[in-house]
This record gives structure tokens, sequence and C-alpha cells, in this order.
């Protein structure tokens, strides 16, 4: 089992146009700290990384922000976290996110948020760290990237066990049972397909 302390979340710094996702982002930050696991989020109180922030401290948890100097400039940085990161570059507070985190999940979000997640996936994948990756996903606003990623498998650009690398759940409860469940797969890495061409 798994020990998850710290989770990085990955979310938009917009509400999103449904308000279920707005609820979501609140149901994980009360979550995360119900169950003692600290957020690790991008450090902002607007869109759904506000709402996170706020629900998770609401419920008494701990919060830290990572966010860029040139983000606290443009006065997006939460005001009310249990701390603050402050970084010069998003290659450092990626970073830094993930030697924070002991899992990372996402949210719905837009190209920022992809980016952080699918990073986090890759590094699983290349084996540059052994920590569970999972998307939140009651809406389905994920089915069709998870669709493509099935697609991937099927086109042979993704092995089947990398692709269980993604952790998928509709609930709190049942998010926070796969990433303490979660094992690396074996013998895992870049996949090669070697198979012979016709």
């Amino acid at each position: 089992m798994v020990v998850i302390a710290r989770a990085a979340v990955y979310c938009g710094s917009s509400p999103g146009r449904d308000r279920a996702h707005r609820a979501t982002a609140a149901a994980l930050g009360r979550g995360l700290a119900e169950a003692g696991v600290e957020v690790v989020y991008g450090g902002g109180h607007v869109g759904l990384m506000g709402t996170l922030a706020d629900a998770a401290l609401g419920a008494g948890g701990a919060v830290t922000g990572v966010i860029t100097e040139a983000l606290v400039a443009a006065e997006i940085a939460h005001p009310g976290l249990t701390r603050l990161v402050t970084v010069g570059s998003m290659h450092e507070r990626k970073q830094v996110m993930s030697d924070l985190a002991d899992a990372f999940v996402m949210l719905p979000g837009g190209y920022g948020t992809l980016d952080e997640f699918f990073e986090a996936l890759t590094w699983a994948q290349l084996g540059i760290h052994a920590k569970p990756c999972a998307v939140l996903d009651p809406t389905g606003y994920f089915t069709p990237l998870l669709a493509l990623l099935d697609a991937a498998v099927e086109e042979r650009f993704v092995s089947e066990a990398n692709r269980a690398l993604v952790i998928t759940a509709t609930e709190v409860d049942a998010l926070l049972a796969g990433l303490r469940s979660w094992t690396p797969p074996p013998g895992g890495g870049k996949w090669l397909d070697r198979a012979p061409r016709p």
C-alpha cells in the first residue's frame, strides 16, 4: 500500500462552464483534508484551483501552493494557504510540485492542466518516479481523452501496462483507494514496439 501524505492536484485556473466541475474540486479538497492528505497545487485563488484550496482549508487540511513570481505579480496567489512556495519558472514549479507530492491527481482544466499531469505520467512511465497518477472525473469531461489513450494502445503507441498507469475514478473515496493500492507495473519504462512491420 502506498502512503499518500501529499497529493499534487492539477486543475483549471478557470471555473469552467458546468458548476459540477466546481463541486468536484470542492469534494476533492474536502476529501483529501479529511483523509489527512495535504494538497499541493498551483497556488492560485481563482477558478477550480481556488475552489480546491478553499475546500481543503475549510475542512482543516493543509494546502501548499507552488506559484511563479510572474503569477504572484499578477495578483492571483491565494492569500490564505498553509504555505506558498514562489519559484522563478514553470519548469521549477512542476519540479517542486513533483518533489513534494506522493501522488498526482487531475481535475478538469486546459492546456496547463494537461501538460502538468502528462509530464508526471510520462515520468512514471520512464521510472523517474514511482508515484500513482489519477483522474477524478464524475462528469465525463475526460471521456474523449481516455478514449484517445485507448486508441493509442490500439495503434501501438502506448503499451497496455503504461495505459494502466492512469487510475480513473468518479468518486473521491474510490480515487483515494486507487492511489493507496497502486503498485508500479513490472518492467516499466519507455515502451519500444519491436514487433515486425507488415
